[in-house]
């Protein structure tokens, strides 16, 4: 592919909490940049451009945030992509980068949601989602069978259905999924469910759909997180060699006929454009078709609701098409397996704040492939002759839709050692969730920066 190397030098994350309206996403979004900026040693003059991502609020809210850093004059441009919000505003501050429009970058996503299912804010008019409710509801009656619940986790579900009536496989594995994933996060401190659930108490808890329980389930969520694109000359220049992670291939893809035509639920919720998207990302990291998946060690995949996970895992390629329940019983998606997939929690236990949750995923898969993650690092990545170590995968998928697929991994010029991000901010926010002061933002806030502004911002 055509276009420069682009390397991740900062990352920053908030906790994400239970939608309760306690933090304003101006505020959360403050403390993800700064983060983000303390973690790379630079300050908010060194951004060129910013892109900054929710689904629930107000023209230029991204502006609002950003603003407590300081008033540059730089691009900021609002994406909103439904849950790949976060990814696809991490998608254009990478293009910007990679075709030489920028040499720093920042992608910020945050989100302040309300509980329970997801609505709509525009009550006057049809959902873009609506079509897609609609061919999932044809399916259930052609096909699947009937269903029941909210209509997002309705439609995974039947995703799911379709699945087990194809390759076998049921129920019980998407409880294993679920209580993986809760475990998982028993060692995340940024997670909004630190429970741990067993499989039994997963199967035991209430019905959502069919084959859906509330624990197979991901919450509504508060939380922001950030991330910084940066080009290699940048990094040289400032001496990042010892924390940068190469994005070694990026794609952001889109719906096909086949989500409406082909009579697939596994297709209404993004199969398709996931394995395209997949596809794409591993060709322009240099593989053959279907080449690659076996050097990948670590995932953070999109996990909405457990079924979600179970077809995204044929779909990504880390297993053959009909063999995602095999790799859940062989326990080739958790520590000791093949992969580790979700090691921060996923979306069901970490929580799933729209905006933020795709640059989550990032700044977990930065610091695995950093080797900082401490209880939540996954073994094995750096045990083969290639000092780069393995890849890790990042795939985020919105409904209406959209999908963004990332392969990370360390530049052949990794070299740990000296002051990093954790000197910076005087902890490893890798596994450590800490609030910020006002001194942090005083050493990374821009020179062109507002008093005024910064006087409303509640730390």
């Amino acid at each position: 592919m055509p276009g420069r190397r682009t390397f991740l030098v900062g990352g920053g994350c908030t906790a994400f909490i239970k939608p309760r309206g306690t933090r304003s996403t101006e505020d959360m979004g403050l403390e993800a940049a700064t983060k983000a900026l303390l973690d790379a040693g630079i300050t908010y003059d060194k951004i060129e451009s910013a892109y900054v991502g929710y689904c629930y609020g107000d023209s230029t809210s991204g502006q609002r945030a950003l603003y407590n850093l300081g008033l540059t004059h730089i691009p900021v441009v609002n994406v909103n992509n439904n849950c790949s919000t976060g990814s696809a505003a991490l998608y254009q501050a990478n293009m910007a980068v990679k075709y030489g429009q920028a040499e720093c970058t920042l992608a910020l996503g945050f989100e302040r949601m309300k509980p329970g299912s997801l609505g709509t804010n525009f009550p006057d008019r049809e959902p873009p989602t609506l079509i897609l409710n609609q061919r999932s509801a044809e399916l259930e009656q052609e096909i699947l069978g009937a269903n029941h619940g909210p209509g997002a986790p309705r439609m995974f579900d039947n995703g799911a259905q379709e699945y087990f009536m194809k390759y076998g496989g049921g129920v019980e594995h998407l409880a294993k999924i679920a209580s993986k994933n809760h475990k998982h996060s028993l060692n995340n401190p940024y997670s909004q469910f630190r429970d741990g659930w067993s499989v039994e108490q997963v199967l035991a808890a209430p019905k959502i759909t069919k084959n859906l329980t509330k624990f197979m389930c991901s919450p509504t969520s508060d939380g922001a997180a950030c991330c910084i694109v940066a080009s290699e000359d940048f990094v040289h220049s400032h001496g990042l060699e010892n924390q940068v992670i190469e994005i070694v291939a990026q794609a952001l893809t889109t719906d096909g006929p086949g989500t409406f035509e082909n009579k697939s639920a596994m297709e209404v919720v993004g199969y398709e454009m996931t394995r395209v998207c997949a596809n794409k990302v591993f060709k322009e990291a240099g593989f053959k078709e279907g080449e690659g998946r076996n050097l990948v060690g670590v995932v953070e995949l999109h996990d909405c609701f457990a079924a979600n996970e179970l077809i995204t895992y044929p779909a990504l390629g880390l297993c053959a098409p009909g063999e995602a329940h095999k790799m859940v019983e062989r326990g080739d998606n958790t520590y000791g397996g093949k992969y580790v997939v979700n090691p921060s929690g996923g979306l069901e236990a970490k929580g799933h704040p729209l905006g933020a949750t795709g640059l989550g995923m990032h700044f977990y898969i930065m610091m695995q492939l950093r080797n900082w993650a401490g209880p939540m690092q996954a073994p094995g990545l750096f045990d083969i002759p290639d000092k780069r170590g393995k890849y890790g995968l990042v795939h985020n998928v919105g409904l209406g839709g959209a999908v963004v697929v990332s392969l990370l991994r360390r530049p052949e010029f990794y070299k740990p050692g000296g002051a990093d991000g954790r000197a910076r901010l005087g902890y490893n926010h890798a596994h450590e969730c800490r609030p910020i002061t006002i001194r942090d933002v005083d050493q990374v806030k821009s020179k062109k920066s507002s008093s005024y502004v910064l006087q409303h911002a509640r730390l």
